[in-house]
């Protein structure tokens, strides 16, 4: 059983959001349910599961009333817990029902999904909006093996500790039987908060006393379809013409974790100086709309699309213009094109759990003349593509320089440095991933007569694959 906080569409028309695409082979393969929350919300929720077949999987739906999914949606989620991931505590939003629907959500899927497991099934649960969901199962007497995996990043203790239910949300993550990361760092934080939240113990084999049982942890870099992807973009590549300048490209949903500012300031000072390259390169940046109720996301649009017309306004001529920005989403395959076409590849958030629009950048390259990519040091995929050229998001300077360099990179260093990256891509990817958890997943074992899981032959934190 898969559980995220929307499920796939019926129909499978709308299948190309990242989860989606990265876990829908992995159900079909066995056959399997995925569990999520309605489109569209209802003030006469059914009590049971909504069921619907696939040809390749089933799909249950869980519904709820239009106010409560607001309030653990864009409030509890994406007020209080996506800011205070991403590190960004003073966008905190606390809210005495945000945090009263987030659990009433996690408790009414519970009863749900306790309706329809077995006892050997697996359970993967996704992502930060439903963290409290195995302690509600357990409560409820489910057995199966629940696995969470944490798609945006964990900060550090202290910057965790400024949520308000801080200790409560450390219990549920100790509640499941793997808790699975992007990124090494992550997973150190996570080592962090257990000891100092709940008094863990670091066991020899990687995983965490806590209570008299074990939490196994790992760290499993999500990755993409890359032949799929490759796919896309030699097929459209060889129907569109390049563009007329070298470009540069940036595609990143409209949130303040993507630094989308921080990007635009380092354009204007690579163009500030470096006037020979005016009327001589663009930058292309997608950013598609996500979460325009909140008003944080309102004010990253106004800001960006103010920077856009500064630098346009400043550097732009009658038959140049050196920002395009697109404030819409593009089709799949379209994207692959672009990416190909591109000479430069930015990627600059913040603070990102993985971003898999770098490993997208990548596998759509020409192998024999490979565009550069550009990757923050924030990004988990720096852990994993050390042969981009990587830059402090926060140093417009930095940024400038590295714009630069991959402009004038020669063709075999450009090789060079694709060829590493493709091929650590070809081998880790979006089916590597989830085989890896899910094989660390039926290895734990239930928990047995003297009321403690145990881990058999584990390498510390190994993802196996």
């Amino acid at each position: 059983m898969i559980v995220s906080n929307r499920a796939p569409s019926v129909d499978g028309s709308d299948d190309s959001g990242g989860l989606v695409v990265a876990l829908k082979d992995a159900l079909a393969k066995d056959g399997g349910l995925w569990i999520g929350g309605a489109a569209q919300q209802t003030e006469r929720p059914s009590a049971s599961l909504v069921l619907h077949h696939r040809a390749d999987f089933d799909i249950g739906l869980c519904e709820m009333e239009s106010g409560l999914y607001q309030d653990y949606y864009l409030g509890y989620s994406n007020s209080v817990l996506w800011p205070a991931l991403h590190g960004r505590l003073d966008l905190i939003d606390v809210q005495p029902r945000y945090a009263a629907a987030y659990r009433e959500v996690a408790r009414r899927l519970a009863r749900t999904i306790a309706e329809a497991v077995a006892e050997d099934d697996l359970i993967w649960v996704h992502d930060y909006q439903l963290i409290p969901l195995a302690h509600e199962l357990k409560a409820l007497g489910v057995k199966s093996r629940i696995g969470f995996f944490l798609h945006i990043p964990l900060p550090d203790l202290q910057t965790f500790k400024a949520i308000p239910d801080w200790r409560d949300l450390a219990r549920w993550l100790a509640d499941y039987d793997l808790v699975g990361f992007q990124t090494q760092r992550d997973l150190g934080h996570m080592i962090n908060i257990f000891r100092h939240t709940l008094r863990g113990e670091l066991r020899a084999n990687g995983n965490m006393g806590i209570d008299g049982r074990e939490i196994a942890l790992g760290c499993f870099p999500i990755s993409i379809n890359v032949d799929g992807f490759r796919r896309l973009a030699d097929e459209g590549a060889a129907d569109t013409p390049p563009p007329p300048l070298p470009r540069l490209i940036g595609v990143d949903r409209l949130d303040y974790s993507k630094g989308l500012p921080q990007r635009l300031a380092g354009y204007e000072v690579f163009l500030e100086s470096n006037p020979e390259f005016h009327s001589q390169v663009g930058l292309l940046q997608v950013a598609p709309p996500t979460r325009d109720d909140v008003d944080a996301y309102k004010e990253i649009r106004s800001e960006l699309e103010h920077l856009a017309g500064h630098i346009n306004g400043r550097f732009g001529t009658v038959d140049w213009t050196p920002v395009q920005y697109i404030h819409r989403a593009l089709p799949r395959d379209q994207l692959a094109v672009l990416f190909r076409l591109s000479r430069v590849g930015l990627v600059t958030p913040l603070f990102d759990g993985m971003n898999l629009v770098a490993k997208e950048y990548v596998a759509a390259q020409d192998e024999a003349d490979p565009g550069v990519l550009i990757l923050s040091q924030f990004a988990g995929a720096a852990e994993e593509m050390p042969e981009a050229l990587i830059v402090n998001p926060h140093d417009p300077q930095d940024i400038a320089r590295a714009i630069k360099a991959a402009l004038e990179m020669p063709l075999a260093e450009r090789v060079e440095r694709h060829g590493a990256l493709y091929s650590h891509l070809r081998i880790h990817d979006v089916d590597h991933w989830s085989a890896a958890f899910l094989k660390r997943l039926l290895s734990v074992e239930r928990i047995g007569v003297d009321g403690v899981a145990h881990f058999p032959g584990l390498e510390p934190w190994a993802a196996a694959g």
